[in-house]
């Protein structure tokens, strides 16, 4: 899972993307990068680690211009290396640069193609890289010397012929524009806003949540549509256009669940709302099933499942506490390679407020349970601090797949809830019992005001793939991929060998 921007401006955008990164920093905490815009030149600093860490005063100094897109990246399978920070540059046509959110399920199909039939030569293991170059080649494929919104928009309607997959895409072309656009499923979130600077002269903003709008100061104007380009040049002037054949809005409800911030709005549906009724329906079942609780007090797993948590204890009439203080400096355990990586780090994340757990009963709410390793340990630390029985609730149903549209959750083997019901969970986690969100429930929870959603993308609860096009090759493929064994003895690709990072202030 990634986070994208792009801003078209009036002045330097240096600030704002960086602002706006910081904002979206909860969507990847490996890479950062930045691209601006200059008298037809490029510049470029990217590198490994937080926004804060990538980017000095010398950087920002360099990245001058008022065009710029900007990009947070956590590393999938096998691409963990500073190679692989994004935004990716091609010289050719033009010059583009691109960032990109989510997954190509046909990148390698891809990259053969580039190589044979269109000649170019994809330099790591990322599939974005992959995506920039099929949109740059469907570019030149034009042979205009000064494409229009026709050849752009002619352009990403080849990219959704070719691409399949998942992805929330920024790209911005020397001396034109940006443009940002979505798959045709509409899987991976997009928007865009729009300012006036103090002479009335629209700037414009596209994010992957509306969250970087607001903290910059832009109005939200809509999101993107599933197969929809928006493209801004360089003077302000905006156009749109529907550049897929048969768009489908089936946005990904573990956006809702974990990754997005709770004041975004994605697809017009609040996720503060949804989580609050989240934590509705997840009391109605235990009122349903365990009407004769003895739960003494209700506690979140800091911080996704807080609004869930809080709004739980308040339908069931039980005290709301917050039982466990979170160091802030610890990254999320979700996205840490190895196993033994991210068991040591939930402590080091997590410390119990004794006080709270000592002699009750217990009920901690997490967002979802994934590998089990967080869970596991945090009942542990409750029992170590007192509690006499400890509850665990998932706000998700369990999670039984692994996601291939950008979200780099494990192999099916190492998610706790594949193949075991839900008492042998609670037993592996060792909770007195474990209750999960229904899924029906969660759909409900998601469906809001609008009626332009089809459907949502589940496969993590189902194994139910919306394109179509992941197979049992596909996903055995994955999992040798996210073996988590393979990653820490080395055995993955290592994209730093003769890298040509062009343009990036390494100093």
């Amino acid at each position: 899972m990634c986070g994208i921007v792009g801003i078209v401006s009036s002045s330097n955008v240096n600030q704002l993307l960086y602002d706006a990164l910081t904002v979206l920093q909860h969507r990847g905490q490996d890479a950062a990068g930045i691209v601006t815009y200059q008298d037809n030149r490029f510049f470029l600093r990217k590198d490994n680690g937080l926004v804060r860490d990538v980017f000095h005063t010398r950087h920002m100094r360099r990245l001058v211009g008022n065009v710029g897109i900007g990009h947070v990246r956590y590393p999938t399978a096998g691409s963990s290396s500073s190679a692989e920070a994004q935004p990716f540059y091609v010289n050719s046509p033009y010059g583009i640069t691109l960032a990109h959110n989510g997954n190509l399920t046909n990148a390698d199909e891809l990259s053969s193609d580039l190589f044979r039939t269109d000649l170019r030569h994809i330099n790591t293991n990322s599939d974005s890289e992959v995506l920039l170059n099929v949109f740059a080649h469907e570019l030149q494929k034009q042979g205009k010397l000064n494409p229009t919104k026709d050849e752009i928009f002619t352009a990403v309607r080849a990219v959704h012929k070719r691409c399949r997959g998942a992805y929330g895409v920024i790209a911005m072309i020397t001396g034109y524009g940006i443009v940002g656009f979505r798959d045709p499923n509409g899987i991976r979130p997009a928007c865009y806003g729009v300012r006036e600077d103090e002479n009335g002269q629209k700037e414009y903003m596209i994010a992957s949540e509306s969250v970087a709008l607001n903290a910059a100061g832009f109005t939200l104007v809509r999101d993107i549509a599933p197969g929809e380009a928006v493209y801004i040049e360089t003077d302000g002037t905006l156009y749109t256009e529907q550049c897929a054949e048969n768009p489908k809005l089936y946005p990904c409800i573990f956006e809702h669940v974990y990754f997005a911030r709770p004041d975004s709005i994605m697809d017009k549906v609040s996720v503060y709302k949804a989580r609050l009724r989240m934590g509705e329906t997840l009391a109605e079942k235990i009122q349903r099933e365990r009407p004769e609780h003895d739960i003494d007090v209700i506690m979140p797993i800091p911080d996704t499942s807080r609004t869930s948590a809080m709004q739980m204890a308040h339908e069931l009439g039980v005290k709301y506490r917050e039982g466990f203080i979170k160091n802030r400096y610890i990254g999320r355990t979700f996205i840490m390679p190895g196993q033994k990586m991210r068991k040591k780090s939930v402590r080091q994340k997590l410390n119990p407020i004794d006080l709270e757990f000592r002699g009750k009963n217990v009920m901690l709410v997490d967002d979802s349970i994934v590998r089990g390793t967080t869970c596991k340990e945090i009942v542990q630390m409750a029992r170590d601090a007192g509690a006499r029985k400890v509850y665990f609730a998932s706000a998700a149903p369990p999670v039984r797949y692994p996601n291939v549209y950008g979200i780099d959750m494990p192999s099916a083997n190492e998610l706790i809830a594949h193949g075991r019901t839900v008492e042998e969970v609670g037993e592996l986690i060792g909770a007195d019992w474990l209750v999960y969100q229904d899924l029906e429930d969660l759909i409900t929870c998601v469906n809001d005001v609008n009626d332009d959603i089809d459907g949502w993308e589940c496969s993590v609860f189902t194994g139910n793939y919306v394109t179509g096009d992941v197979n049992e090759a596909y996903l055995g493929k994955l999992e040798d991929m996210r073996n988590d064994e393979k990653r820490s003895s080395g055995q993955m690709m290592d994209s730093d060998n003769g890298i040509i990072d062009l343009h990036n202030d390494e100093n």
